[in-house]
């Protein structure tokens, strides 16, 4: 999609915790926007901002729709669980139903409506093995030889995640970039501190690549309460307060389910001359 094609199409602002995303629906046209693009629209001083921008397609047989995620460098990502109830909280309010199929670089999502304006998505199966996450080389994903011992894991995108005992303390925009860009991370990470509160609770600040510090993050709230039921020290349902709010994850049989509130702030269109400045 070059940017004259947005001239004439609206986008959408929405958000999950304070996660914040540019939306386009791109079901009729097709099409996906260039790194320029991206990376105009992401600026919060020149543009609109977000931490993820996520385009609407076609889904095809099996799905009600296909996303696309792109991070605000413009690098593409193939999970963004914020941004896919946020989505799916419009297509179930666009359609009247309660239950979608969301294809992603991640494989078809399951979503539906938990009640109380609250939307669920399954995120699907953790990766574990080293290779999958991806890893550069076979190690204990457990317990990464990296100072401080974090666990990797992969939702789609790969995560780091440190246990410490104040994630509160941890000053995240030095901590963040030193491990994003970490030697055994070939794709770069997501950076992730948590604490424990107690056995079903988690308090969690997030690094995202490509990003940086986020309000909130639904892959790497996933992330961490896989890592953390791992390493037994919660069980495999928990809430995660991050510092935009509440997630509640569940790892079951067929994949970690995370459900939280979504919100459409607003919808706007592209002038032509932010276009034509590109």
């Amino acid at each position: 999609m070059a940017p004259q094609d947005t001239q004439n199409h609206s986008f959408m602002k929405m958000h999950g915790l304070g996660n914040d995303f540019v939306v386009f629906d791109r079901r009729m046209q097709g099409g996906l926007p260039d790194v320029a693009l991206v990376r105009a629209i992401a600026d919060r001083h020149t543009g609109v901002g977000f931490d993820q921008l996520a385009v609407i397609l076609e889904g095809g047989a099996g799905a009600d729709a296909e996303l696309v995620f792109f991070n605000s460098d413009g690098s593409l990502s193939n999970a963004c669980g914020n941004a896919t109830r946020c989505i799916a909280r419009h297509l179930m309010e666009e359609t009247g139903r309660s239950d979608l199929v969301l294809r992603t670089g991640h494989g078809d999502l399951a979503a539906r409506d938990a009640g109380g304006g609250l939307t669920a998505v399954n995120m699907g199966a953790p990766q574990l093995e080293w290779q999958d996450i991806p890893l550069a080389e076979e190690v204990d994903t457990l317990d990464l030889p990296i100072e401080g011992g974090p666990t990797a894991t992969g939702m789609g995108n790969p995560h780091c995640t440190f246990f410490v005992e104040d994630a509160d303390t941890v000053v995240l925009e030095q901590f963040g970039p030193r491990y994003e860009h970490h030697p055994l991370y070939p794709e770069r990470t997501n950076v992730q501190v948590a604490s424990v509160i107690g056995p079903d609770h988690l308090r969690m600040r997030v690094w995202e690549r490509g990003v940086g510090i986020t309000l909130a993050s639904g892959s790497s709230s996933c992330a961490t309460a896989v890592a953390a039921a791992r390493r037994g020290l919660t069980g495999r349902k928990v809430r995660i307060d991050l510092d935009g709010g509440r997630l509640e994850i569940d790892w079951r049989e067929d994949g970690v389910w995370m459900t939280g509130p979504t919100r459409h702030v607003f919808t706007g269109e592209f002038t032509p001359e932010f276009l034509d400045a590109l």
